[in-house]
């Protein structure tokens, strides 16, 4: 897997988000304290959880917990570090021929990088090469698709039943009204369920799945990154014309600061 490092970028600003909201909260003169009650957290909460359960799958609830985690990491394995490792082997490749890379598997740590070059060791056919590893990369996109939708559902569920919260404290208070003094404190408490439904989809749930679906993205990108670098490598090309296919994937501004290995092969 890519997603190994932790992102402080995620944790900080998710916590600077919370803190503006309980600033702003602060500022207006309510009283953070006011969030802290039970009902209305347990239904927010537990009914989006459950609700997005109901539209899922139980495969998918086991796994929320480690997809959680990957929401707060970071990519730890970059192109460009790809591409100076890919032109690398296709200089030993151009140099002593495709058999002298199974001596470098074990410098290659991802497994789907690693599979390749073992195929092309082998001597595979470079289509089925390209089915099998299309196969897995189609296969992990729609593992991460079920993790991100799983939290996006939380989103979009979470501020309905804020709503249904708010309902329900609403009717409690309109049952009893003999207590006129305390008609406005309880419509306000009313309305936590409200606050809990949005704040939750917009600052948890929502950022999360979104989180996820970039992480999901660079993966695939580096994956089909090397799917192209295999299959050039086994079809002969030039280290220098590997390193300018595979550069595509890398932003133009970024390019120049990639470092290849030296002594590439100056043929076109």
């Amino acid at each position: 897997m890519l997603v190994s490092r932790f992102d402080r970028a995620t944790a900080i600003f998710g916590g600077v988000a919370i803190f503006v909201v309980l600033a702003s909260m602060i500022t207006d003169g309510t009283n953070p304290l006011a969030l802290l009650k039970p009902a209305p957290i347990i239904l927010v909460f537990g009914g989006s959880i459950c609700a997005a359960t109901a539209s899922s799958y139980t495969r998918v609830l086991k796994n929320v917990p480690t997809v959680f985690r990957f929401a707060l990491k970071a990519p730890d394995e970059t192109p460009d570090e790809t591409i100076v490792q890919m032109v690398r082997l296709a200089e030993i490749a151009r140099r002593e021929g495709l058999l002298a890379l199974d001596r470098e598997g074990g410098s290659i740590e991802n497994e789907f990088f690693k599979k390749g070059i073992e195929m092309t060791v082998d001597g595979i056919d470079p289509e089925e090469i390209r089915s099998l590893l299309e196969s897995e990369i189609d296969s992990l996109r729609e593992r991460h698709k079920d993790g991100a939708n799983f939290f996006m559902d939380m989103g979009g569920y979470a501020p309905t039943l804020g709503i249904i919260g708010t309902v329900i404290g609403l009717i409690a208070v309109l049952s009893n009204l003999t207590d006129v003094a305390k008609l406005g404190p309880s419509v306000a408490s009313a309305f936590v369920a409200t606050l809990w439904g949005i704040l939750s989809a917009n600052l948890f749930w929502l950022p999360i799945g979104n989180k996820l679906k970039k992480i999901s993205d660079t993966e695939v990108t580096n994956m089909q990154l090397m799917l192209d670098g295999i299959l050039a490598i086994q079809a002969g090309a030039s280290p220098r014309r590997i390193e300018a296919k595979l550069l595509t994937y890398v932003r133009p501004a970024d390019r120049d600061a990639i470092s290849t290995a030296k002594g590439s092969d100056k043929a076109a």
